[in-house]
């Protein structure tokens, strides 16, 4: 196990191409743990322009996540992981809320996250709901998962 940096710089930014290999590392490892479903990398290099990390002064992916839109209504922040290391600096938070500035800046009014850890989002001001008020999610990217139809992930939604 690696130590957390000490007081690190760190810079939230638009992921980049360079960055594709460390964002499937962090959601490989976090899939590897049942956390979270595996993404290929054919899939983050297709989401790339949705994703945001954290990087230190390095350069080095310390975390990410992504803001999927998935109508005119509704996104989802996704693939939110963070390096084991940099756990405890407040990185996933200050993704999971530029993802949700970025949602509002686009005029979209809800955003939610599926997700196996659902205190970390009720923290910041997501509530529980039903996925059947999720219907673009299930038929576009959830009727695709192994674990269909018996989700054992828990739905939040934000209002903006």
């Amino acid at each position: 196990m690696s130590a957390k940096p000490a007081s690190t710089a760190v810079t939230i930014r638009k992921a980049q191409i360079g960055d594709v290999g460390s964002i499937a590392a962090l959601v490989e490892r976090f899939a590897a743990e049942n956390l979270m479903l595996p993404r290929p990398v054919g899939s983050i290099y297709a989401a790339l322009r949705d994703f945001i990390v954290a990087v230190d002064e390095n350069g080095k992916v310390l975390a990410c996540a992504a803001l999927a839109i998935v109508s005119g209504e509704l996104a989802e922040v996704r693939s939110l992981a963070v390096d084991p290391a940099a756990q405890g600096l407040g990185l996933g938070k200050r993704l999971t809320l530029m993802a949700v500035e970025e949602a509002r800046d686009l005029g979209l009014p809800r955003v939610f996250a599926l997700t196996r850890v659902p205190e970390f989002f009720e923290r910041l001001g997501f509530v529980h709901t039903d996925m059947k008020a999720l219907p673009q999610k299930v038929w576009n990217d959830c009727i695709h998962c192994p674990l269909f139809p018996d989700c054992d992930e828990v739905a939040l939604i934000r209002e903006l």
